[in-house]
């Protein structure tokens, strides 16, 4: 009995362990990642509007 509570409680030790090593990401980081990523949808957008002025351009 004893040891299968040890046993119990160590999971429980090192799944809190696991939880709390998590890293955490900051208003500020998430805000970044998002100004980065319409800044990417914005680049990706003027590139294909780049390519079809140019397929375009050369149709005629």
């Amino acid at each position: 009995m004893k040891r299968s509570l040890y046993l119990f409680v160590l999971t429980l030790f090192t799944i809190g362990l696991a939880m709390s090593c998590r890293e955490e990401k900051t208003a500020g980081e998430k805000i970044e990642d998002g100004i980065e990523k319409v800044g990417d949808g914005i680049e990706d957008g003027a590139e294909e509007v780049e390519d079809a002025v140019e397929d375009a351009a050369d149709d005629n």
